[in-house]
């Protein structure tokens, strides 16, 4: 809970048989972990290839989230947060978590 809440503070959470679900519309803190990591390239790429239709999923590391840092896991040791983005407008939504900084070509 803690690490999820470090990424997440407003989270709506429900438990169910070892597994913890949560939803929220804030991605402002998200947003601010991976602007002040300067990890926005990474995870723009990361977020883009999660793309399914109107919804996007990574993976994260639940021991770097804890301690309040976006790492994109790869089967962490203890475990992964399944982070799934569902918008109407995913462009817009995967822009304002990550947007890029390359600038565009013209």
């Amino acid at each position: 809970m803690s690490a999820l809440r470090n990424l997440f503070p407003d989270l709506q959470v429900e438990s169910t048989e070892g597994r913890v679900v949560g939803t929220t519309e804030n991605l402002d803190r998200l947003r601010e972990l991976i602007r002040n990591q300067r990890i926005r390239d990474t995870a723009r790429r990361q977020l883009l290839a999660g793309r399914r239709g109107d919804r996007t999923a990574v993976s994260l590391s639940k021991q770097a989230a804890f301690v309040g840092v976006v790492n994109f896991a790869a089967s962490s040791p203890l475990g992964d947060i399944t982070v799934e983005i569902e918008s109407d407008d995913l462009e817009a939504a995967i822009d304002y978590v990550a947007e890029s900084t390359v600038a565009p070509k013209t």
